[in-house]
């Protein structure tokens, strides 16, 4: 890390956002510990997820094990695909992603998509050493390394299970389940907000990329012939686009539209992959990222997973380096149609037609006074592999005979005996896969970009001044409340008394009596609390009703507000109905040299 990221790891330290985990034991790579400021934060940003993706779209949310059994994941391939590129030093045995050094040393970019014998040929080419130590890597074999976590359910090693690497397949092997509650009625989305877990070869930049971390997710289940999003709602949202067009052309630039003319053109390839972006882009701005600093990137054919009909990666510039904060991806049927292959439960939803219709379907009849005499035990088994074959291939039994497969094994059939017919029915519908749209987001990273946004220095009274500029959608402190002075009794109590009255009505608050009014205030700027309240004399003996100045973190501007109104003037501040420019116009401004 470097500029940015350095100043704002140690202020996280400092103020109690993240710091590495068990430090006391010398810590473990790629595990943090989110302190007081960064869980309310974090759990803010889950809330305001969970708000606009589960709430707001009515959608239904689970939580789902961090482990599962293997077969699970030999059913979504991650057993089997789930790699990064791993390359070794031969002289300190530390291990590196091969594709990160390639983008950290060289002009190259996305190495990720790149081919694992191209990745080895670029690593010797550029002459790639070793971060740790220098050694070189240039005739070091690059190999695929399987980041999931494994672990043993049960005693013993009979029942292998591993740490879910995404929250999503907890939700799609549940679908047969969950289907119900949507009354088998597409489309409908699921939620889950978790944890997730990774075992990163090189975990790099602070929470950006950890071994265990946060996602939320949605899947929406929709029928594609049939389901469209609401993209009126979104379609006049301006957002900046990173085509894949233009990242092949050396001269590429940000495409800037809305989102309705991005579905139009095609450059957003699906309706729903551009309804998802709108509203994330709506709801990245209402959190405070900055939006000179925020883009929409589409995958690279190289990057993008074989069943994905198009991907776009949500990413924010943090010290010069843009991050993925969030994927949206066309999954189409490939993670339903995978877990039916594997598992004993129906994925499908039954689509109704608007008629009925006459189909012809091929059956089957066997006469199992011949099967069962002549297999025996295996006689069902081969009358159910005989019903299959006609409803996938009818065309096996124009011949005299036709032949199955049982328990692996070859068994031939009289085309007579089987009595194979072609029958006209009358169906009401049928069966589909529903298709699958899914926006991730990493809740982590999204919290460090937030940081790295809000984070500000300027100068008052001569020193510098550090705040983090945060949302209040977002700020881990609402409000900080003081009396002026600590050693007076009546001002003590009475702020007291305001915190009592502040949490009573929902909010956040923070209490501090500790130093000089000034540095009290510097504390609160530095950790992003938006407003602080102070108790003083002048607001206890006028004849008045009671009053209290407010303070603005930002600008440090205060008013004078009556306690009675307090509550209610923060809250509005809070919603967005009014500001604090509306504050200062309503009612009296102050004017201080202490510390503002």
């Amino acid at each position: 890390m470097s500029g940015e990221g350095e100043r704002l790891a140690e202020l996280a330290k400092r103020r109690g956002y993240f710091f590495g985990a068990t430090e006391a034991y010398g810590g473990a790579a790629g595990f943090y510990t989110f302190g007081p400021q960064g869980a309310a934060l974090k759990a803010n940003v889950e809330d305001a997820w969970r708000d606009r993706f589960t709430v707001r779209e009515g959608n239904f949310e689970i939580e789902a094990p961090t482990i599962m059994p293997e077969p699970v994941f030999e059913a979504s391939g991650h057993l089997d695909g789930f790699d990064d590129m791993l390359v070794a030093c031969p002289d300190c045995g530390e291990s590196h992603r091969a594709d990160h050094l390639l983008e950290d040393n060289t002009p190259i970019e996305d190495a990720e998509s790149l081919p694992l014998a191209e990745v080895e040929d670029l690593v010797a080419d550029h002459d790639i050493r070793c971060p740790t130590c220098g050694g070189d890597l240039a005739d070091e074999a690059v190999t695929q390394f399987n980041l999931m976590f494994e672990t043993n359910i049960g005693p013993g090693s009979s029942t292998p299970g591993y740490l879910r690497p995404e929250t999503a397949q907890g939700i799609f092997v549940e679908f047969p389940r969950i289907k119900e509650y949507a009354r088998n009625s597409l489309p409908f989305g699921v939620t889950q907000i978790g944890r997730a877990y990774r075992n990163e070869i090189s975990p790099r930049k602070s929470i950006v990329r950890t071994r265990e971390f946060t996602q939320a997710e949605l899947e929406q289940f929709v029928d594609p012939e049939r389901d469209d999003p609401h993209l009126d709602s979104v379609a006049d949202v301006e957002v900046t686009l990173y085509p894949a067009t233009e990242q092949h052309d050396d001269g590429g630039e940000y495409v800037e539209t809305t989102v309705g003319e991005a579905v139009a053109a095609g450059t957003i390839g699906d309706p729903w992959i551009g309804y998802f972006v709108g509203i994330a882009q709506e709801w990245y701005e209402t959190l405070g990222v900055d939006m000179d600093r925020f883009r929409f990137r589409q995958h690279l054919a190289g990057e993008r997973a074989h069943y994905a009909a198009d991907c776009w990666d949500a990413e924010s510039e943090v010290d010069g380096d843009w991050i993925e904060i969030a994927g949206f991806a066309y999954r189409g049927d490939y993670d339903l149609s995978k877990h039916a292959d594997h598992a004993d439960d129906d994925f499908t939803i039954f689509r109704e037609f608007d008629e009925p219709r006459d189909v012809e379907r091929a059956v089957v009849d066997p006469d199992m006074s011949v099967l069962g005499p002549e297999y025996g035990s295996e006689a069902a088994d081969v009358a159910s592999a005989l019903e299959e074959l006609a409803d996938r291939n009818p065309a096996a039994f124009d011949g005299e005979t036709v032949t199955v497969s049982v328990g692996g094994e070859t068994r031939t059939v009289d085309t007579d005996v089987a009595g194979f017919r072609i029958e006209e029915r009358t169906i009401n519908g049928e069966h589909i896969t529903p298709h699958v749209i899914e926006p991730s987001f990493g809740v982590d990273r999204t919290v460090y970009t937030l940081l790295a946004h809000a984070y500000n220095e300027d100068e008052v009274d001569d020193e510098t001044r550090t705040y983090l500029s945060l949302s209040p959608t977002v700020a881990p402190t609402d409000v900080g409340v003081f009396p002026l002075v600590s050693n007076v009794p009546e001002l003590v109590d009475r702020a007291e008394a305001i915190v009592d009255d502040l949490r009573r009505a929902g909010f956040s608050v923070t209490h501090d009596d500790s130093g000089s009014i000034g540095r009290r205030y510097r504390r609160q700027d530095e950790v992003g609390t938006p407003f602080c309240v102070t108790v003083d004399r002048d607001g206890l003996e006028g004849d008045g009703p009671d009053t209290v100045t407010v303070r603005e973190r930002d600008s440090g501007r205060q008013v004078r507000l009556p306690v009675e109104s307090l509550s209610t003037e923060l809250d509005a501040v809070m919603d967005g109905d009014t500001s604090f420019d509306g504050l200062v116009a309503a009612y009296d401004a102050v004017t201080t040299d202490a510390g503002s």
